[in-house]
């Protein structure tokens, strides 16, 4: 189970979290004793990819010194096995602060690490999914790749555990796979632009993907009140 308020990973009855104090007494239930609702895919989901790279665009150009620093940090500990799942989250909670206000450092890049083990399985499990599909002609790989693509937000906002957040993340792309799949696409053809820039040009672009996947996410499901304040 995880801290409703920063998210720490914490041992199923323990009362208080190790990292920010917050009683977890009843915390399965809402206020007024009533059990948590479960979470409802929405429906009729309209893809919006150029919307959401705009908006991904605005958002890194408001504060594109920082994001480029940020994404420059993101390269040099990716090289770290085991850890880009938690980075990917931190890079969301990073944005997700921009997206509403609240102030964003880049000590937020290791927040993703309150959610280490959701987020390493939840890597592990796309990795392979995503190269058994690649395997079938490459274009079953695109899918897998873009119906898994919400799997770090629902981790990091809903408080989810691996598997709940990677199916959460299909409810979503299952109502409309092509057009989540040339989303997918769009962005990757963005950072390929990005890397004939001498390569330079990734550290806008990765970010401006970033930022367009956590806008989709903002749009399609939105965030919950506790989110921007990890």
């Amino acid at each position: 189970m995880y801290c409703d308020r920063c998210g720490t990973q914490i041992a199923e009855g323990q009362q208080f979290c190790s990292n920010c104090g917050q009683s977890n007494v009843g915390s399965p239930m809402a206020a007024g004793g009533a059990p948590i609702p479960v979470w409802v895919p929405p429906v009729n989901v309209q893809v919006a990819a150029g919307h959401w790279l705009g908006a991904g665009w605005d958002l890194v150009k408001a504060d594109l010194g920082a994001y480029a620093l940020a994404t420059l940090i993101f390269f040099v500990l990716s090289g770290v096995p085991l850890i880009q799942g938690a980075l990917i989250a931190g890079f969301h909670i990073f944005t997700i602060k921009k997206m509403t206000g609240q102030r964003a450092d880049f000590a937020d890049l290791f927040k993703g690490f309150n959610f280490f083990i959701p987020t390493l399985v939840a890597s592990l499990l796309i990795g392979v999914f995503t190269f058994a599909g690649t395997l079938l002609c490459i274009i079953p790989g695109l899918v897998v790749a873009a119906a898994l693509k919400f799997t770090y937000l629902f981790i990091v906002d809903k408080r989810m555990d691996f598997w709940p957040a990677m199916q959460a993340s299909h409810a979503i792309v299952k109502q409309d796979y092509f057009g989540f799949t040339l989303f997918l696409l769009l962005a990757f053809l963005v950072n390929v632009l990005g890397l004939l820039c001498l390569v330079v040009g990734l550290l806008v672009t990765v970010p401006m993907t970033i930022a367009a996947i956590t806008v989709a996410y903002k749009e399609l499901v939105g965030f919950e009140p506790q989110t921007s304040a990890l």
